[in-house]
């Protein structure tokens, strides 16, 4: 594995991915010329804030797998374009949260106690003691747009000062409201009722100028302004007057609609105290981003685990340890229902069954079409794109769950519904299981039970149910210098299977049609496939 870094990181934060061999390669401070060059052989991308991952760079690294953000935001990153490539973008969404909401109260109490302003003066001799009269937090109302991670750290703060809290945020539950002792506002109430007012929204289109001109006049009048979240957020002119006007008394501002900002009245205004986007720039947030993305990006690269996805919906606290093994689970059995698919495919049915389906998640299913559609298509397929390149080539996805009791704890099961040359539609069954906390088990191929390991490269033989059968498997291996690791047999009216894990031979590649032509042409047999489940 080869992972470039664009952007200065602790050392210490990738210090993993060096200790399992993989290539580290620093560009930061290099021009970009020399971040396209080692982008062209790269598995994975890791920057800040500096670099700019576009559509052109993205393009420059065929190979990459996975872009990781050590930070919050992704707007440096053309998220569409790399979703289209198939390529995962990952950040540190909670890593800076502490960082961030010490910083919004620390403008607060600036703001309230005119620090910025008297430290200035002392600075130039004057001792200016009245001028600099403040007032205490102690109750008055705190208004939180947005109630993430950050507004929750904030509002955890905050109640220590003695302030009331109120929030507003669409998607936040009246019972986590409740469990944080905040009170839900719409947006309208919240500018009315608040004294303070701080930020904690992403940028995007639908927040663009939230706070625009019209916004800032229904608020009430001597409100304070906080926003150490995007610049976008607010109107920067329609503030610099309202805070002219009177009808806003200040601001504490850490973020600019443009960094560095070029228009500088609304920062010189003395009702303002305005840092250079320093919300996450404390050196435990710096690193805990750092080591939060990098071992996101490891567990992706190494075991396609997928935390802290912005591009793919994925697990998230206990649940995610807990599925991981069945999403790898679903991509393996894709793989192998691809492989022995006879011709085109028309619709893939992934069910699961008693623990995992008690809470479902769509990465299982969409793990499951990506294995699949890796049998078919080229390359450039991942969990990121796989749902999109299905739709393109008009594949149906069914996804269910089922409270049937099954002989395991939990089942993944995937159909594939094909059509062969002769025009025939036929439909491959495989089914699977995680055993031992993460080994991928095989339990069912066409509705016949058996119990296999699910890895590597694999031989599926389906025949009559008679003997001989399974000493001709070996024959035909063997004289083709194809060890077998573990055979595992099943059988059921009158049918039978048998699914091999092959030793893969040394030198060069093996080429496995004649031995699936050989194994075909036995009278007993009806089908022989070679898969490669690993990815």
């Amino acid at each position: 594995m080869k992972i470039v870094v664009a952007d200065d990181m602790p050392a210490p934060a990738l210090a993993p991915l060096a200790a399992r061999g993989w290539d580290v390669v620093v560009t930061a401070g290099s021009p970009r010329d020399a971040l396209v060059e080692a982008l062209a052989s790269a598995d994975a991308l890791l920057v800040r804030s500096a670099t700019r991952v576009t559509a052109d760079l993205l393009a420059a690294a065929p190979r990459l797998r996975v872009v990781g953000r050590a930070g919050t935001g992704v707007d440096t990153i053309d998220v569409p374009a790399a979703t289209a490539r198939g390529v995962l973008v990952v950040n540190a969404p909670g890593a800076n949260s502490v960082s961030v909401a010490e910083l919004t109260l620390a403008l607060m109490l600036s703001l309230a106690r005119h620090t910025a302003a008297a430290d200035r003066a002392m600075k130039d001799g004057r001792w200016e003691k009245k001028a600099f009269a403040g007032f205490e937090l102690r109750g008055k109302t705190l208004g939180l747009v947005g109630f993430g991670r950050i507004g929750q750290e904030v509002a955890h703060r905050a109640r220590a000062f003695g302030m009331r809290i109120v929030a507003h945020d669409p998607f936040l539950s009246r019972e986590v409201a409740d469990e944080a002792q905040v009170e839900l506002k719409s947006l309208d109430e919240l500018c009315a009722e608040a004294d303070w007012i701080s930020l904690h929204v992403p940028a995007s289109p639908a927040t663009r100028h939230l706070f625009d001109r019209d916004r800032l006049a229904a608020c009430r009048k001597g409100v304070r302004i906080v926003n150490t979240a995007r610049g976008e957020l607010v109107d920067s002119a329609a503030l610099a007057d309202a805070i002219e006007s009177g009808h806003v008394a200040g601001a504490g501002l850490d973020v600019f609609e443009t960094e560095p900002p070029v228009d500088l009245r609304l920062q010189q205004l003395p009702q303002v105290v305005a840092l250079p986007h320093l919300g996450a720039s404390t050196r435990e947030g710096q690193h805990a981003a750092a080591t939060e993305t990098v071992a996101a990006v490891e567990a992706f690269l190494a075991h396609g685990d997928v935390r802290n996805a912005v591009n793919l919906t994925s697990p998230a606290g206990p649940a995610a340890a807990r599925l991981q093994p069945y999403i790898a689970l679903a991509a393996r059995l894709g793989r192998l229902a691809g492989s022995l698919a006879p011709g085109p495919i028309e619709s893939i049915g992934v069910r699961t069954y008693g623990e995992i389906a008690d809470a479902p998640h769509p990465l299982i299913a969409t793990s499951a079409v990506s294995g699949l559609l890796s049998v078919i298509l080229s390359g450039g397929v991942s969990p990121v794109n796989a749902r999109d390149l299905a739709a393109a080539r008009r594949i149906e996805i069914a996804e269910t769950t089922s409270s049937r009791p099954r002989r395991f704890a939990a089942v993944v099961s995937v159909q594939v519904h094909a059509t062969d040359a002769r025009g025939v539609r036929t439909t491959r069954w495989v089914e699977g299981t995680v055993a031992h906390g993460s080994d991928a088990r095989l339990v069912l191929v066409d509705g016949i039970e058996l119990d296999a390991p699910l890895a590597g490269t694999m031989l599926v033989v389906t025949n009559d149910d008679r003997p001989g059968v399974v000493g001709a498997v070996g024959t035909a291996l063997g004289d083709f210098g194809v060890n077998i690791a573990s055979l595992s047999l099943g059988r059921m009216d009158g049918r039978a299977i048998a699914a091999a894990a092959l030793d893969t031979p040394d030198g060069a590649a093996l080429d496995w049609e004649p031995l699936e032509e050989r194994l075909r042409r036995h009278p007993a047999v009806t089908d022989a496939w070679l898969a490669s489940v690993d990815g």
